[in-house]
């Protein structure tokens, strides 16, 4: 008998790149705005010769265009698949690195901290909610998303008794293939 798989790809390369320069959280949310916005390099993606059946993206543009690159048949967007939303943690009108802004968004998502838009908790509902809906049909799947969203992903695909690869960071446009 043959396993059902996931596969989970994060989205191509943003061309809009993370900024190398100090920036205010003004100047951070407008970089969000316009990477949210920009084109992606495309690669090609190997899908390790599996049949996938259904294919599930998130609704922004650069998963869009990715699941379109991966996939041939339709393809369901859904928003639950989207990347956690940054929220600065303090409005700072001087200009940090941005990896001290990333840094204390991060803390303060994890501290639940009322200046993040959406909790641990309410991100763990929608990924639960949206594998609820992609596993419904017991077909070979692909699921393209983001890399926040794809770490989440994978804790709860391993909890639900697939098996899979480990990843830190996922590459853009590579798959990874999940089993049960």
């Amino acid at each position: 008998m043959k396993g059902l798989k996931v596969g989970l790809v994060r989205h191509f390369k943003v061309v809009r790149g993370y900024p190398n320069t100090l920036v205010t959280s003004a100047e951070l949310m407008k970089w969000v705005g316009e990477y949210d916005a920009s084109d992606v390099v495309e690669n090609e993606i190997d899908l390790c010769n599996i049949e996938w059946k259904r294919c599930f993206s998130s609704d922004l543009p650069r998963a869009e265009k990715t699941a379109r690159k991966a996939f041939q048949g339709s393809i369901v967007y859904l928003p639950e698949l989207r990347e956690i939303t940054l929220s600065p943690f303090v409005r700072w009108n001087i200009r940090i690195p941005l990896f001290v802004h990333l840094l204390c968004i991060r803390v303060a998502w994890l501290l639940n901290h009322r200046s993040q838009q959406e909790d641990k908790q309410a991100v763990f509902n929608r990924i639960n909610a949206a594998l609820d809906q992609i596993l419904l049909h017991d077909e070979d799947v692909l699921i393209v998303g983001h890399g926040g969203i794809m770490m989440f992903m994978r804790q709860e695909l391993l909890r639900r008794g697939f098996a899979g690869p480990k990843f830190r960071r996922a590459e853009n446009g590579k798959l990874y293939v999940f089993e049960k």
